[in-house]
């Protein structure tokens, strides 16, 4: 088993999107945060499933329909990084 590694830019990022549907429902953001995070404690088995990120070097996991968290992963450790809204433009594009 791996160990997971939770950085301050993912919690960040649960706790804000927590509170964004805490607004509308207190009770579906907190089912929703603890869905995120267990999805997120089961990468330590390597056969959780992942898939390959659109960022070099990185994996995502589609933990909800609506979210994809980011993560970076060695033999050791996965790293979540953070986690995006499935429809915003990931990774966000360099304007010319």
């Amino acid at each position: 088993m791996k160990q997971v590694i939770r950085t301050e830019s993912y919690r960040d990022d649960l706790d804000d999107i927590e509170a964004f549907i805490a607004k509308d429902n207190p009770s579906a953001a907190l089912e929703m945060w603890f869905l995120i995070d267990d999805q997120v404690e089961k990468l330590a088995d390597s056969k959780f499933p992942r898939r390959p990120g659109r960022v070099p070097g990185t994996m995502e996991l589609v933990a909800h329909e609506n979210y994809i968290v980011i993560l970076e992963e060695d033999l050791l450790t996965v790293t979540v990084l953070n986690f995006v809204n499935a429809r915003q433009q990931w990774p966000m594009r360099e304007k010319s």
